[in-house]
């Protein structure tokens, strides 16, 4: 909460900066109005009541110089001022034809008009006389700001002529005070309207500075996540604007970045998988030629050994020399089992003998490897059970997967110990069956379980060669599963071995 805190008050934040900066302006506003309301506000109002007493000046002249009878003159007038009285505040007075019109009626005069004149302009003089000053000068009328020391207030008052003559004059008279007041109350309410306006604008622009950054201090957490290598969070595009503009932008170079940072790693493993199979190559080839050059030394041998026994005819006798040509031919016949191996372990390996997937029945195929070793497991009294009769369709190369069920076989059948009991399962998976091939007898010691798929490793060597065994069917069995890529293995039990390998049931 205070590293929340901390982002929205820092002084370098763009909130703090966006709403001090539009509080400045408003205050500044505010202010500017102020100090032109007392500045120029009074003038505005006296120009504004000038022109005013104006049009009330020229609405009233033409009454009096266009109406000839004088009860209708007086019927007018008096409704007239009565209206300006209560709607402008205007004061009004007018002399024509010996009578003197006010708001409340009219009376008669007595005075002529040089005498009504000459008290017209001894009434200027007095207003000059007293500090007031022309504020119109118009051959028709003037406007005079008029000082009243007695009461200490202002008037704004217009006298002028009705016509050439000078026999009407017309006097209008209205208080300057009540503008003043209105002023000072305009100004004490625009300053505290100014400081509601302050605080209520501070607290909108912080609510609406929230509103831009919010989304980005989010865009800059899920930037700082993804300089982290964290490509998860993504930003929640709600609106069209730019800063949805920018957390789409966002996504797409968090996806972007994502899928090549995926990539170049892909690829870094991909090459330090080459060296290191660059690595294990070499160890291979080294290996390789150790054991190749070890299984062919000792039937060579035998091979050379027999044959220049039979060129310097050591035994004499027909059943010998048999013996040594059954020798030289079983011999050879081992070596050549070998090297065919090896040749089809090569071309599976390095991918010149791709399968060629098909769809063919696994019972079927099953039951033809136990037919072809029939007579093997008769001889080696193994009981073998095999339950499935249903046909059972498989996606694969029917050669090779005869070759890794032949190989399972015949390793169970030179493997196989009392009960001697061979057993042969399927078990249905979602998408693929396992085929389970089991023999009782001594399990495979754990640490070897894993190497019994490398070319030429023999758990007893003894007993490999007992058999003819060369260590090379189980890599075979590896090389043409990896083919197909599907799994295979090997499990112990307590009374045997179980070998396994598992095909596709569904087409891809």
């Amino acid at each position: 909460m205070k590293q929340k805190a901390k982002t929205y008050f820092n002084k370098d934040s763009i909130r703090v900066k966006l709403t001090l900066t539009l509080t400045i302006l408003i205050v500044a506003t505010i202010g500017i109005l102020w100090v032109l309301n007392r500045t120029f506000l009074e003038s505005y109002y006296i120009k504004s009541k000038a022109e005013s007493l104006g049009k009330t000046y020229t609405d009233l002249k033409e009454v009096v110089d266009n109406t000839e009878d004088t009860d209708v003159l007086a019927e007018t007038l008096t409704l007239k001022l009565m209206k300006y009285s209560e709607n402008r505040n205007i004061y009004p007075y007018i002399f024509t034809n010996g009578r003197l019109f006010y708001k409340n009626g009219w009376v008669l005069l007595v005075d002529t008009p040089n005498a009504l004149q000459k008290r017209i302009d001894q009434y200027k003089r007095l207003v000059f006389s007293n500090g007031g000053k022309r504020i119109v000068l118009n051959k028709s009328y003037d406007i005079f700001e008029d000082y009243d020391p007695t009461l200490d207030t202002k008037n704004l008052v217009l006298v002028g002529n009705s016509n050439d003559k000078g026999s009407s004059v017309i006097i209008l008279t209205t208080t300057l005070e009540s503008m003043r007041e209105s002023v000072k109350v305009a100004n004490q309410f625009l300053a505290y309207v100014g400081l509601g306006a302050v605080a209520i604008s501070i607290l909108v622009m912080l609510w609406i500075s929230k509103r831009f950054t919010t989304p980005i201090l989010q865009l800059a957490g899920i930037a700082k996540k993804m300089s982290d290598l964290d490509f998860d969070v993504k930003y929640n595009v709600k609106t069209q604007d730019e800063l949805g503009e920018l957390g789409s932008s966002i996504n797409t170079l968090s996806e972007r970045l994502e899928s090549t940072i995926s990539e170049l790693k892909k690829a870094n493993n991909e090459l330090l998988s080459d060296l290191q199979n660059k690595v294990q190559i070499d160890e291979m080839r080294k290996d390789f030629l150790s054991n190749v050059t070890h299984e062919l030394k000792t039937p060579i041998a035998l091979i050379q050994g027999y044959a220049e026994g039979l060129k310097d005819n050591i035994n004499d006798d027909e059943d010998s020399r048999e013996f040594y040509c059954e020798v030289i031919v079983d011999e050879a016949q081992k070596m050549n089992t070998m090297v065919k191996k090896l040749l089809s372990l090569n071309q599976i390996e390095f991918g010149n003998n791709q399968p060629g997937i098909e769809r063919f029945d696994l019972t079927a195929l099953v039951t033809s490897v136990i037919h072809s070793t029939e007579i093997l497991m008769e001889q080696k009294k193994v009981t073998l059970h095999f339950v499935q009769t249903e046909p059972l369709y498989v996606w694969a190369d029917e050669y090779m997967i005869e070759e890794v069920l032949t190989n399972y076989v015949s390793n169970a059948l030179n493997h196989v110990e009392d009960p001697r009991i061979i057993e042969i399962k399927f078990i249905q998976k979602q998408d693929v069956v396992r085929v389970a091939v089991f023999n009782t007898g001594i399990p495979i010691p754990e640490e070897d379980l894993e190497n019994i798929w490398i070319k030429f490793y023999k758990v007893d060597k003894a007993r490999t060669r007992e058999y003819g065994g060369s260590g090379i069917g189980l890599s075979i069995v590896k090389a043409i599963m990896d083919s197909h890529n599907q799994k295979c293995g090997a499990i112990n039990h307590s009374n045997g071995v179980e070998f396994w390998f598992e095909l596709d049931t569904k087409a891809q």
